[in-house]
């Protein structure tokens, strides 16, 4: 017996334990919804559900819609990623991404979670096989030029990309699933439909929607080139543009005010004609199989409405839902638009596009238009990516030397501290001497660390994806790229 239809949803639980407020409560909510969900749910895919007991109350109340479920462990806090299924699953895997964060950014914690991709093969009654991918990107915690995660999030991109595409080679169905910490048209975005052989399923039923936040430059060009109004209200933002984040009509991107007034009780009423300028789309469902006897037949944002009795949203985020369905009419040939640079690098007034992928003017109105677009990447798009590489490698090897110098600065520190307590006459000299000494010694040792282990770890994780991406410019026609030697001391 064959599926005729897949209901698809992915949506970031914002279930950080101990920092997450309302979690057990908000969380146990999520799962009564996906257990009642009109149609019933095939597969789900979960961000940020971070502890066992959350994913085990929702398992408890999912476990007759989707009877399959997996909990993925990574890194030392773990991955926080869920998959959930109707359908058997015949095998899993956790990928970890090889580039990831600092550990210095502890307070940012990407690397301490272990991101990576959640793999999950299903079976289908008439044995044809999905492989789900479920992730959670770096998130863009600083703007660009000056951004220095946005190699990582270029190498996790092709990482999950190189994933997906293999999957195909192997004849299953492919979904990719997601807060992917992007806006659409963006390099990440680009190079995930790309490299991975998969469409956005939003952009496949809706072209004609944001690359951005209204507030963003990009998106404002899209909006005044359009002769829309500035800013989309809140009908607008979730019907047509798929906002998932930031927008207004989610509780927990109020101001502090209207939070501790709905905490008291006093609720606040957000009508869809309420305008919502900072709502972005960064949740996204990927699909493999458009034109091979499948299409889109609906996507759209739910899981909006509020927790019953709290009335605060379920997450900070809102869900992405999907149906595809089997299909024997041809699919329509994609507009084709060429992507010439991970990011775009301004126009006549010195405005920076940092959000979306550099195009031409003829490129830039396909997207803007109502027409469904598949973007190629040039030879160009190589390079501007291999020198993002070299730019953060020697970002790393100046962090090595440094942190390496502090390492030995405090040895020496130390050591000196040490001596100096022989000469010293007053014991609460001696004191502050040997106290200094052993913080300071402490802090550059973990410096020393950090430059000797965990910096080498990185440059040779740098090293490998830049020959993959050295490789991919000769076969798209670029010169060959002879193999370099890995410089992790000096410039």
């Amino acid at each position: 017996m064959s599926v005729s239809s897949l209901h698809i949803l992915t949506l970031n639980c914002w279930g950080l334990k101990y920092l997450s407020q309302h979690r057990s409560e908000r969380l146990s909510e999520i799962g009564n919804r996906l257990a009642t969900h009109e149609p019933p749910l095939d597969i789900v895919g979960l961000q940020e559900c971070w502890t066992y007991a959350d994913y085990k109350a929702i398992r408890d109340v999912t476990r007759i819609v989707l009877p399959y479920g997996k909990f993925y462990h990574s890194g030392i806090f773990g991955g926080g990623l869920v998959i959930l299924s109707r359908f058997p699953i015949t095998e899993s895997s956790m990928f970890r991404y090889p580039l990831n964060g600092r550990p210095t950014a502890f307070f940012r914690g990407d690397w301490f979670v272990g991101k990576g991709v959640a793999c999950a093969k299903l079976q289908l009654p008439d044995n044809q096989v999905i492989e789900v991918f479920n992730t959670h990107l770096h998130a863009p915690y600083e703007r660009e030029p000056n951004d220095s995660y946005i190699c990582h999030r270029t190498a996790q991109a092709w990482e999950i990309a190189k994933l997906m595409r293999d999957a195909q080679a192997r004849g299953s169905l492919v979904i990719g699933l997601g807060d992917f910490n992007m806006v659409p048209m963006s390099f990440a975005h680009v190079l995930i439909e790309n490299r991975g052989a998969v469409r956005d399923v939003w952009r496949e039923m809706k072209p004609a929607s944001s690359i951005g936040a209204s507030v963003d430059v990009a998106e404002a060009d899209r909006r005044k080139r359009l002769q829309l109004n500035a800013t989309p209200n809140v009908d607008e933002s979730l019907n047509l543009h798929g906002h998932t984040c930031d927008t207004i009509f989610n509780t927990w991107r109020w101001n502090e005010a209207h939070r501790k007034d709905l905490e008291k009780g006093r609720d606040r009423q957000i009508p869809m004609t309420e305008q919502d300028p900072r709502a972005k789309r960064l949740d996204y469902i990927f699909f493999g199989g458009l034109g091979q006897g499948w299409k889109v037949q609906q996507v759209k944002v739910t899981l909006t409405e509020r927790h019953p009795t709290l009335r605060c949203s379920l997450s900070d985020h809102f869900a992405v839902e999907t149906t595809i369905v089997r299909s024997k009419a041809e699919a329509k040939r994609p507009l084709e638009v060429h992507a010439q640079a991970p990011t775009r690098k301004g126009n006549a007034n010195g405005d920076m596009f940092t959000d979306i992928v550099s195009l031409d003017e003829d490129d830039l109105s396909k997207v803007f238009s109502k027409e469904p677009t598949r973007t190629t990447v040039s030879v160009s798009f190589y390079e501007q990516i291999l020198a993002m590489i070299h730019k953060y490698t020697l970002r790393e090897r100046k962090q090595r030397r440094w942190r390496l110098m502090h390492f030995i600065g405090s040895a020496l520190f130390s050591i000196g501290s040490f001596v100096a307590v022989w000469w010293s006459r007053y014991n609460y000299v001696a004191f502050i001497l040997l106290l200094s000494s052993t913080l300071g010694l402490m802090a550059g040792t973990i410096d020393g660390l950090i430059g000797g282990l965990f910096v080498g770890s990185e440059l040779r994780a740098l090293q490998e994806f830049e020959w993959e991406v050295r490789n991919a410019l000769y076969l798209a026609g670029g010169p060959m790229q002879e193999e370099q030697f890995l410089r992790d001391w000096y410039d």
